[in-house]
C-alpha cells in the first residue's frame, strides 16, 4: 500500500509550506532517510526525508507549489504500483489554446548553450535589499545568478539597521506603556523595571538571524549560487571574490551599499564613541550618552537610550532634527522628545572629543561642554564602493552615477540601492533591484520611478512623510495645506496618544496630492496609504468620496484632506 508524503507541520505557527525542488522524479528508487525534497516556510528552508524505501509513485504538488500543512503532496510505493490518485500532478491537461504559437515553439526548441560552472548570465555583487532582490528577480526571468556577499545576507537594513533598530525600540513602546498604565486605571504593583541589555541583543540577534536564514532560504530556492566573500571586478568586468575565484558574467550588478559615514573631529577616535553599527551590540546601558547628529538613526536610538534609563543629549548642526522631514514634523516631534527628557542641541558644531578614560568631554560651539559616559556617531552612511575593483565608473559627489534603467557609464554594469546614494531606503532599494535585475536580463526597458515613496521614523510619536514638504511645494506650486491633528481624533484619545497631526499638500490648480506628512500613531502603517494616492494620482476630492472606518487614526488623513477643500466636518469653521 503506498506511502502518503505531507506537507509537515515544522512550527506551532506554521500553516502552509512551498516547495523548493523535488530531489526525486517520478518513478525513481528513494531509500528511507535518503532527502526526498526541499521546503521552506517561516522563512527557513528545511530538507524533508523519506520515511521509507520504496518508488516515487506520484508527485502530486510540484516544484514552486504553496500547500497547507498536512496535505499529501506526493506517494511512495511498490515498482509500478498505483497511486490512489489517478494520473500525473506534473501532466498539464490537453488545451490548444495554451499552446505556443508555432514561431515560439520553434525558438524554444532552440537548445540554450550550457554556460561553465564559473559562467552566469547575471553576478550580483551584494546581498542587502538591492541585491538578493535584484539576484531572485534575474532568476524568476530565467538567467542563470551568482550572489557575493562580504558579510551577512539581508544588508544594512536587516543586520545593523532597521529591524535591529525596530527591535529596541519596541522594547521602549513597551516602557512607554509601562509608564501610561495608571493613567489608564491599570495598577501595577510596583512600577520598577531594569533592562536586561544582554538579553535584549540577544532577542534582536535571533530576530536577525531568522531573517537571515529566510533571505538565504530564498535565494537557495530560486537556484542562485551564494559565496560569501568580497567581490571586486576586474578590468575583463569579471568578479572576483576574494582574490581568488574568478566568475564570468554577461552583466553584473553591483551593489555594494552603504557603510557608517565618519566624520574629522579631534578625539573621534575614542573607543567611547561607537558608531549605530557598535551600539547594537552593546551589553551595558551607559549612565549618559550625546548622540553625534540629529538624523533618523540618531533620533531612533536616542529614545531607545533615553527610555533604558540613560541621559541622553542630542548634537545636531543644521537648525533642527532630522531635517529632511517637513520642517513642521521636525519641530513637534523635537517637542514630544524634550518632554520625554532628551536634551537637544541644534545648530551647533562639535570642536574637540576628550577623553580622560572614565568619561568623554565632548567641547562645543555656544554651550556649556557635554560630559558623558559614551557617544554616538550618527552622522547617516555613505555608499561602498569596495566593489569596484579595477574599472572606472563615472562618479557624483562620491556616489555612482546611473541612468533611469539604473545602467552604470560601463555598459552591461547597474548599480542600485545605497551604492547610487539616489534615495537611501530598503524599500527604495527593493525597487531599484528589481529594474536593474529586469534590465539586465530583458534589456533597458523599465524606468525607475522613486516619487511615491514614503519614508518614516519609528520614535513615539512616528514620523512619515511621502512626495514634497510645504517649503518645497511652495517653491514649486500654488498650493493649499489640508491639516487634522490627533488630539481631534477619536481612536488616538482612547488609545492615549494624541501629538502630533496628518498634513496634506495640494496643489490649488489640479487638486492634486504633492505631499503628505504624519507625526503620530501608526504613521508609519498610514505613509503607504498616502503614498498609494499619490501614485494613482487620485485627488483629494477623491479621496473625500471614499468612507473611511470609524474609529481609526488613518480617518485624520481623509479629515486632512477635508481640510484643503474647507470641507472638514469635525474641525472649527475656518473665518474667512
Amino acid at each position: 500500500m503506498a506511502t502518503e508524503v505531507i506537507m509537515p507541520k515544522a512550527g506551532i505557527d506554521m500553516t502552509e509550506g512551498q516547495i523548493i525542488k523535488w530531489n526525486k522524479k517520478e518513478g525513481e528508487k528513494v531509500e528511507e532517510g535518503e532527502i526526498l525534497l526541499e521546503i521552506m516556510t517561516d522563512k527557513t528552508s528545511m530538507e524533508l526525508e523519506a520515511e521509507e524505501s520504496g518508488y516515487l509513485i506520484k508527485i502530486v504538488k510540484g516544484d514552486g507549489e504553496t500547500v497547507p500543512v498536512t496535505e499529501i503532496i506526493g506517494y511512495i510505493g511498490a515498482e509500478g504500483e498505483v497511486a490512489p490518485e489517478a494520473g500525473s500532478a506534473n501532466s498539464a491537461p490537453e488545451n490548444t489554446a495554451s499552446q505556443p504559437a508555432p514561431e515560439k515553439a520553434a525558438a524554444a526548441s532552440e537548445p540554450k548553450k550550457e554556460k561553465a560552472e564559473d559562467e552566469f548570465d547575471i553576478v550580483v555583487i551584494g546581498g542587502g535589499p538591492a541585491g538578493y532582490v535584484a539576484a531572485i528577480r534575474a532568476a524568476q526571468l530565467g538567467a542563470k545568478v551568482a550572489v557575493v556577499e562580504k558579510s551577512e545576507f539581508g544588508g544594512t537594513c536587516l543586520n545593523k539597521g532597521c529591524i535591529p533598530t525596530k527591535t529596541f525600540l519596541k522594547n521602549a513602546e513597551i516602557i512607554e506603556g509601562i509608564e501610561m498604565a495608571s493613567k489608564r486605571g491599570i495598577i501595577l504593583e510596583s512600577e520598577k523595571y531594569t533592562i536586561d541589555m544582554p538579553k535584549v541583543v540577544q532577542l534582536k540577534n535571533e530576530i536577525v538571524k531568522t531573517l537571515t536564514n529566510g533571505v538565504r532560504g530564498l535565494l537557495k530556492s530560486n537556484e542562485i549560487k551564494m559565496f560569501n566573500g568580497v567581490g571586486k571586478i576586474n578590468k575583463d568586468k569579471d568578479v572576483v571574490v576574494n582574490g581568488e575565484t574568478v566568475l564570468r558574467a554577461d552583466k553584473i550588478i553591483l551593489a555594494g551599499g552603504s557603510k557608517v559615514g565618519k566624520i574629522n573631529i579631534p578625539g573621534i577616535e575614542s573607543n567611547k564613541v561607537l558608531t549605530s553599527d557598535d551600539i547594537l551590540d552593546i551589553q551595558q546601558i551607559p549612565k549618559s550618552l550625546t548622540v553625534i547628529g540629529g538624523g533618523v538613526v540618531g533620533i531612533e536610538l536616542g529614545q531607545v537610550f533615553l527610555s533604558f534609563g540613560s541621559e541622553v543629549t542630542v548634537v545636531e548642526m543644521m537648525d533642527r532634527i532630522v531635517p529632511g522631514v517637513d520642517r513642521e514634523s521636525s519641530a513637534v516631534l523635537r517637542k514630544e522628545l524634550e518632554k520625554k527628557g532628551m536634551k537637544i542641541l541644534t545648530s551647533t558644531q562639535i570642536k574637540e572629543i576628550v577623553d580622560d578614560g572614565h568619561n568623554l568631554t565632548i567641547k562645543v560651539d555656544g554651550h556649556d561642554d557635554i560630559v558623558s559616559e559614551k557617544a554616538l556617531l550618527s552622522i547617516g552612511r555613505v555608499p561602498d564602493l569596495e566593489a569596484i575593483g579595477e574599472i572606472e565608473l563615472e562618479m557624483e559627489k562620491g556616489r555612482i552615477k546611473v541612468d533611469k534603467y539604473m545602467e552604470t557609464s560601463v555598459p552591461g554594469i547597474y548599480a542600485p540601492g545605497d551604492i547610487n546614494g539616489i534615495k537611501m531606503l530598503a524599500h527604495a532599494a527593493f525597487r531599484m533591484g528589481e529594474v536593474a535585475a529586469e534590465n539586465a536580463v530583458q534589456g533597458n526597458h523599465r524606468e525607475i520611478r522613486l516619487e511615491t515613496t514614503p519614508s518614516a521614523i519609528y520614535t513615539v510619536p512616528e514620523v512619515a512623510m511621502v512626495g514634497l514638504t510645504e517649503d518645497e511645494a511652495r517653491e514649486k506650486y500654488d498650493i493649499k495645506v489640508g491639516k487634522f491633528q490627533f488630539a481631534a481624533n477619536g481612536r488616538a484619545l482612547a488609545s492615549g496618544e494624541p501629538a502630533g497631526f496628518v498634513k496634506v499638500i495640494v496643489d490649488k490648480k489640479y487638486d492634486e496630492i504633492l505631499g503628505v506628512h504624519i507625526v503620530g500613531p501608526s504613521a508609519a502603517e498610514m505613509i503607504n496609504e498616502a503614498s498609494g494616492l499619490m501614485a494613482m494620482e487620485i485627488t483629494v476630492d477623491e479621496v473625500i468620496k471614499t468612507i473611511y472606518a470609524h474609529p481609526t487614526y488613518s480617518e485624520a488623513l481623509f479629515e486632512a484632506c477635508a481640510d484643503a477643500l474647507d470641507e472638514a466636518i469635525h474641525l472649527p469653521r475656518k473665518r474667512k
